[in-house]
């Protein structure tokens, strides 16, 4: 954490040394949201390289927000815990992500879709509750990306972790859904309600009714869509 060291005693500057080098805050939001193992915290990261991922795991071991912990039964394979001292810096994440999304005009985030990222933070955010108890899977088209980007499913069973995958999984799909990845982003955002975005036609779904019927109650939208943007659209 030597990186850029303002050699300042100030609190703010300490803590600034340890959070504000790149990616950071991005890979603490990862931690937060649940994530423990190397290839899910790339997944949330998509293009943060593996070996600056690596290093920031490495650094927030040495400031002691991180513990490495074997994972019993699969040598060589390790998962993330945040401390104590990471738990507690949570707020500080939420509080970035919230002035983020009141101050930072929406113009300049959809200028940054990534539909890799939104899927794998929709993934985790699916209520399962209204869902039917047996496996389900939901496939979201996205029309006008390339070609291995534009189909994703999210596969729901009972118990199991929401499994996301960007090849064809081989199930029976209940529910297509098609849209746009500014959208969907804006959706899941909070800056365009679901029910606008599919009476306006820029969602389409066919399959299971139930699903489509009760899309608002299944899909969570993001933890900062609740904030209001107080910068102009």
């Amino acid at each position: 954490m030597a990186e850029g060291s303002y050699k300042q005693f100030c609190p703010v500057s300490m803590a600034a040394e340890i959070l504000c080098t790149r990616w950071t805050m991005v890979l603490l939001r990862e931690l937060g949201a649940g994530s423990t193992r190397f290839n899910d915290l790339r997944r949330g990261v998509p293009r943060m390289s593996p070996a600056l991922l690596s290093k920031r795991l490495k650094d927030l071991e040495l400031a002691g927000i991180v513990g490495r912990v074997a994972v019993e039964g699969e040598p060589g394979i390790y998962e993330y815990h945040m401390t104590r001292a990471g738990h507690d810096v949570k707020a500080v994440v939420v509080a970035v992500g919230t002035w983020g999304k009141r101050w930072v005009e929406s113009k300049s985030s959809l200028k940054n879709l990534d539909p890799s990222l939104l899927m794998w933070d929709m993934r985790r955010n699916i209520n399962p509750v209204p869902i039917p108890k047996r496996r389900n899977v939901i496939q979201f088209m996205y029309p006008e990306l390339p070609a291995a980007q534009r189909y994703w499913w999210l596969v729901v069973e009972p118990n199991k972790e929401v499994d996301l995958c960007s090849i064809d999984p081989g199930f029976d799909v209940d529910l297509y859904i098609s849209t746009d990845l500014r959208t969907m982003t804006s959706v899941w955002m909070g800056w365009k309600p679901i029910g606008a975005a599919i009476s306006d036609g820029d969602i389409t779904m066919t399959g299971n009714r139930q699903f489509s019927d009760t899309i608002q109650t299944w899909l969570k939208l993001s933890p900062f869509a609740h904030e209001k943007q107080l910068v102009a659209a």
